[in-house]
């Protein structure tokens, strides 16, 4: 009952808002150019269906890679600092601090640098993703019990046999956790590096509906990169409970 719920409620309150946004819409004859309403946005989405799949591709595939780049390097650094204090001191500060650059900055020089192809998108994504997986994944493993590091360091473990049979297994739903919010930010990601310099996927979609004042395609892109980003958690959130259900099998 508690499942049935805690589904329930948002897919209701999702659907009365969706009338309301329609209903309030029809009797203020609110133009299309300003806020289309529901049902043309749904329109949109079967006329142009052929079109959104093709851009939503080119979108997927730089969202994708971005976040399996991101993901590998998060995993090298955080062992990295995890192993060596004096990198940890130096390099944690740095990470915290190059988030208060707004990615939007980079774009345009990522372009100048990178050229307009596949590369500066999947930079944007990279940067979008891989701080909230190393913080997680660094902090999951620096919270590891000490107890158990020093009984394998008793049978003569060697530090890399203390990082694959304790520390990983224990800190990686941290980096699935952070990887998670990842997944919500990598499709963000190639969409703003759409942006500045593209000739395909959502956000160049998105920019050529918005320059012909064509609000129900811009709205239909939305909802595209919901999906997309929705699917990504999903099968994020899938992992992980696979990788769980193998260690609780692993562990007896």
């Amino acid at each position: 009952m508690i499942i049935i719920k805690r589904w329930l409620y948002p897919i209701v309150s999702l659907l009365l808002l969706i009338v309301l946004w329609e209903v309030i819409g029809r009797l203020l004859q609110i133009p299309l150019y300003i806020l289309p309403v529901p049902s043309q946005v749904l329109l949109s989405l079967y006329q142009e269906r052929a079109v959104l799949a093709v851009h939503a591709w080119v979108t997927l595939k730089e969202a994708v890679i971005g976040l399996a780049v991101a993901t590998l390097l998060a995993f090298i650094v955080s062992l990295l600092m995890d192993r060596f204090n004096g990198l940890r001191l130096t390099v944690y500060p740095h990470l915290v601090i190059s988030q208060t650059i707004p990615v939007m900055v980079l774009g345009p020089i990522f372009s100048i640098w990178f050229g307009f192809g596949l590369t500066p998108k999947i930079l944007m994504v990279v940067l979008m993703c891989f701080f909230p997986m190393v913080i997680s994944f660094t902090d999951a493993l620096f919270q590891v019990n000490q107890k158990r590091i020093i009984l394998m360091k008793t049978y003569n473990a060697s530090t890399w046999q203390i990082y694959r049979l304790v520390k990983i297994p224990i800190a990686v739903p941290g980096l699935l956790s952070g990887m998670r919010v990842a997944a919500t930010y990598c499709v963000g990601g190639a969409i703003i590096g759409e942006w500045l310099s593209a000739s395909a996927g959502l956000g160049y979609y998105m920019i050529r509906a918005k320059n012909g004042y064509l609000m129900d395609k811009v709205f239909a892109t939305i909802v595209v990169v919901i999906l997309l980003s929705l699917l990504l958690n999903l099968l994020v959130f899938v992992l992980e409970n696979l990788l769980t259900k193998k260690r609780m099998i692993a562990n007896g």
